[in-house]
């Protein structure tokens, strides 16, 4: 097993960051913003720099919404749709709200990464984070670092082969190397199960920024709890309505009265480990550039040479090493 790891980059959650990251009046010559491109750019070059990859995927939400997690769960991201649809039933599929200086800028990442010959990666009506998740649980050589800030990539995390979460919430700078010692010691889930324990703690803790209600009354602390005491979702479930010692009085009232939620959540928050994956090329880390002359174009008409500049010095350097 390689020490280099594949990466596994949750690509929206990058370039919302740089766009929020990065000021508006970074523009190319004709005025354009191009702001979440470069940003976006020179995250992947100090990313490449600092974690020297031997492979690396751009991971797509080819839905950022599914119709399998709406149809468990309505309210599943459906305050994040575009304004005007605040009171409506939201379906499956509908954009989310993009920024409009934002949104012409996604196609161009696209066109930076294909001429860079990084390879990208989507599923048919999965999000990026059903992607990273089968992408690293079929992963049998390399290590893998993925990278979000997403915390319900969390999950992913495991001893054997390696799985790590580089967690971006508060930026790059501050970005926190996650594995399943630091997921069980910062959340209070068990160690042995970390990544599928922090999933059901989410499961009954809920997550606003998803729609996901929770438990009512069952904060995280309360959570990690309940299920430190069981080997698994199914375990838990299963004790709400059979007396089991493990769950007190309070706490089973609580999950009793949310039981409707309970018995649709899981496929929800789990990542998918079995999504049809499709790469746009092979995914080893390129040494130079694929379309060098579309890149140096790319770059020349929108503003890019310097991000451009950094992205070819970090391929350069990774595979030198």
């Amino acid at each position: 097993m390689s020490e280099r790891p594949l990466m596994l980059l949750d690509s929206a959650s990058m370039y919302f960051r740089a766009y929020f990251g990065v000021p508006e009046s970074v523009t190319a010559p004709d005025g354009t913003p191009v702001n979440a491109v470069r940003g976006f750019t020179d995250m992947i070059a100090r990313l490449v720099t600092e974690h020297r990859p031997v492979r690396l995927v751009a991971c797509l939400d080819l839905d950022w919404r599914p119709a399998f997690r709406v149809d468990a769960l309505p309210s599943y991201k459906a305050h994040r749709v575009e304004a005007g649809r605040a009171g409506d039933e939201v379906p499956a599929g509908v954009p989310e709200e993009v920024p409009d200086t934002l949104a012409p800028q996604v196609p161009l990442i696209m066109e930076v990464l294909a001429a860079a010959g990084i390879a990208t990666g989507g599923a048919v009506g999965c999000e990026a984070d059903d992607v990273i998740g089968t992408l690293a649980h079929r992963e049998a050589s390399d290590p893998v670092l993925g990278v979000s800030g997403d915390r319900d990539l969390m999950q992913i995390v495991r001893d054997a082969p390696p799985v790590r979460l580089l967690y971006i919430g508060r930026g790059l700078n501050k970005a926190e190397n996650l594995g399943p010692d630091d997921v069980a010691e910062k959340f209070g889930v068990p160690r042995e199960r970390a990544g599928a324990a922090y999933a059901e703690m989410a499961m009954l803790r809920g997550d606003p920024s998803d729609g996901l209600p929770g438990v009512p009354g069952v904060g995280a602390k309360t959570a990690a709890t309940l299920v430190g005491r069981f080997g698994s979702w199914a375990e838990l479930l299963a004790a709400v309505g059979d007396g089991d010692a493990r769950i007190g009085a309070g706490p089973r009232a609580k999950l009793a009265a949310a039981r409707d939620y309970l018995d649709v959540v899981e496929p929800v928050v789990r990542v998918r480990t079995d999504a049809e994956v499709d790469l746009s090329r092979d995914d080893v880390l390129p040494a130079s550039f694929a379309d060098p002359d579309r890149l140096d174009e790319l770059a020349r008409r929108w503003g890019l040479e310097s991000s451009v500049g950094r992205l070819r010095k970090a391929l350069d350097a990774a595979a030198s090493s």
